[in-house]
């Protein structure tokens, strides 16, 4: 249940930057935004979570948009989870991590990846799976995966990817975007630390 969230802010680099420029291309960058909130979960405990997005685009876009350090914005940024990668480039970018066990989430076999957007739409809503490997991703004896183990997972990921991608039709904002994706080198986005789903005192 959410409860309270602060307004969208801009988050600077370490030297005041606003816009994040690509080191592979200097025509492209990225402008980093920030929210604190706070939400209780289903057994009664607060959660006060940072979370951050990245917004890309040409530099002189993000220029014409003109945000400084003090920025707010309108809307929220919203988690999403899903069981196909979000890049195609890179599909292992986004796989749902469990804290700091290095082990990946997955839904029966199916590893789950998660992303951070900003919306400006109040109304929208985090989309989240739960995992099936609660035992491994809460740090369990069973549970680390092995290398060949997420192999197969990935195997199994890519060939899904390839079938969906056969039956998708390729639009012009589909080919932008893995322009985008092929010669940006982005900051990473704050982990999201998740709450534990089989939590107990």
């Amino acid at each position: 249940m959410e409860n309270q969230a602060s307004k969208v802010r801009v988050s600077p680099d370490d030297q005041g930057n606003v816009i994040r420029v690509s080191k592979n291309n200097p025509e492209y960058g990225c402008i980093r935004l920030e929210q604190q909130r706070v939400s209780f979960n289903t057994q009664g405990w607060v959660n006060n979570k940072r979370l951050s997005c990245l917004i890309h685009g040409k530099v002189e876009d993000l220029q014409s948009l003109a945000f400084d350090a003090e920025t707010e914005l309108p809307g929220k940024i919203v988690v999403r989870e899903q069981l196909s990668p979000f890049s195609g480039k890179d599909p292992d970018r986004d796989l749902k991590i469990a804290g700091d066990t290095g082990v990946v989430c997955c839904k029966y076999g199916e590893p789950i990846y998660r992303k951070s957007f900003y919306v400006t739409n109040e109304d929208e809503s985090d989309i989240f799976i739960a995992h099936t490997n609660t035992e491994s991703a809460n740090g369990g004896s069973k549970g680390q995966i092995s290398q060949s183990e997420l192999n197969d997972i990935m195997t199994k990921s890519d060939k899904k990817k390839s079938k969906a991608e056969k039956q998708a039709e390729v639009t012009i904002e589909d080919v932008k975007e893995d322009v985008k994706e092929e010669v940006i080198e982005e900051p990473q986005e704050e982990v999201v630390e998740m709450e534990n789903e089989t939590f107990e005192l």
